[in-house]
């Protein structure tokens, strides 16, 4: 008789969650927004309202959140009685381009994230000499850039490449950074602040050009 209540409890709570409306979704809270409209990505979702929370169909949520392209992930998060909770993190500039009369930030995928009339501080100018977003010489430069530490990356005023293989940075302090390509970018950023902080002590004025493009014999060519 114990276990038959157990069961029977057991069965109840189980119908309660997944069928009763004392545990159905009535409000959407959207968190880590900037860019991206959360009235926009509470209406998307809004269609499952008045579901019980045990369920809703999260993968209706993974493509009504395709919309978004400015969303780079995103989690969910149930809290019951009545709420769901979308974390979204939403994609981050690490360029800006030159589009038409203004200028795209662009994120390390090449995928648009905002269009600006005028450039953006604090975010490098990228020049591939043409090529499209999802061109090699823009990855090679965007792996480049993300390898930088952020310190470091504020520095750079501008980025160029013609090929994967010949990217070059122009710092906000005038100097020149010739990098070669992506591969071993975290080593290099690690010479090029060695180069800088040894520049500094010596003739921080001289107007001088770091080479970093063989890491193991980083040199600096006064300009």
């Amino acid at each position: 008789m114990t276990a038959a209540a157990v069961a029977l409890s057991l069965a109840a709570s189980v119908g309660i969650a997944v069928f009763s409306p004392l545990l159905s979704l009535e409000q959407i809270e959207v968190e880590g927004t900037d860019r991206v409209d959360a009235a926009s990505v509470q209406a998307a979702v809004s269609g499952q309202l008045g579901t019980p929370l045990a369920r809703i169909d999260f993968s209706r949520i993974t493509t009504e959140l395709e919309q978004f392209p400015l969303i780079a992930s995103y989690v969910t998060e149930t809290a019951p009685p009545h709420t769901l909770v979308i974390r979204v993190t939403e994609r981050q500039p690490i360029a800006t381009v030159p589009s038409g009369d203004g200028f795209d930030l662009v994120d390390p995928a090449g995928i648009v994230v905002q269009h600006l009339d005028a450039r953006q501080e604090g975010v490098p100018l990228v020049d591939v000499g043409g090529a499209s977003l999802d061109d090699t010489a823009f990855r090679s430069t965007a792996e480049v850039l993300l390898a930088l530490p952020q310190a470091l990356r504020q520095t750079v005023d501008s980025a160029t490449a013609s090929t994967a293989d010949d990217v070059t940075l122009s710092l906000t302090t005038g100097e020149r950074v010739v990098w070669g390509s992506a591969d071993d970018s975290a080593e290099k950023a690690q010479v090029l602040s060695g180069l800088i902080a040894d520049q500094a002590r010596r003739d921080p004025a001289a107007s001088v050009e770091f080479d970093v493009s063989a890491p193991d014999n980083g040199i600096i060519r006064t300009r």
